[in-house]
């Protein structure tokens, strides 16, 4: 059973969600939260599995409820669920650790898919917010003098990684999962795994979301 904590300052948005989670099947609504301070007590209180997040709240917004929750709770992910899907809300929230990001537009299937993936240790990232990250690095390689591949841009700021690494790390930036980057690169979905684990260990991070938060902020200091 997936326990997850639901977190928004609008009524009527929390008691959608409540509803709607608690027809699907293995996840459980524990308990429910009108702003970042109330979350950060109740995820204590708890210990969920998942916390779905809002962004702008009163008291402490989801950034920094995200971040105290991430802190104290290595073992509940958190999932943002919001309105905004500007650069610097994403940035903002996976820098603070978020592992999944979607907009409120998202489907039932889509936001059912997502509380399954990070609970599960993986990242969840809505198309468009994936698109944004994504952009930021082409947006560095069109800039930058030298490679002229996205990849070849990530090696230039990672000399660390290996080419192959850095087609995973492009990949993973636009919120390719491990069995899609298999197919795209025509390798095992083992061999993917030791790579993004190659990544991590290469970039000090522990998670998806930690090292997209990482690279899309190392890129912005290289074009500025």
């Amino acid at each position: 059973m997936i326990r997850v904590i639901v977190v928004d300052d609008q009524a009527i948005v929390r008691d959608g969600l409540v509803v709607l989670l608690g027809l699907l099947e293995g996840i459980e609504v524990v308990g429910e939260a009108a702003d970042g301070a109330a979350a950060v007590r109740l995820a204590s209180a708890t210990s969920p599995d998942v916390v779905l997040m809002d962004l702008r709240m009163p008291v402490l917004d989801g950034v920094g409820a995200t971040e105290q929750i991430v802190a104290e709770h290595p073992a509940t992910a958190v999932l943002v669920l919001t309105t905004f899907a500007d650069d610097e809300s994403i940035a903002g929230a996976l820098r603070a650790g978020a592992q999944g990001y979607l907009t409120k537009d998202a489907g039932r299937a889509q936001l059912e898919t997502a509380i399954r993936s990070v609970a599960a240790g993986q990242t969840a990232l809505a198309s468009d917010v994936g698109r944004r990250v994504f952009g930021r690095f082409a947006s560095a390689e069109a800039k930058a003098d030298g490679p002229k591949t996205v990849a070849g841009t990530l090696r230039a700021r990672f000399p660390e990684l290996t080419p192959r690494e850095a087609e995973v790390l492009e990949l993973m930036a636009g919120g390719t999962g491990n069995e899609d980057i298999a197919t795209e690169l025509f390798i095992s979905r083992a061999t993917v795994k030791s790579h993004v684990n190659a990544i991590f260990a290469k970039l000090h991070t522990t998670t998806r979301a930690a090292t997209i938060a990482l690279v899309r902020e190392d890129g912005e200091r290289y074009t500025s």
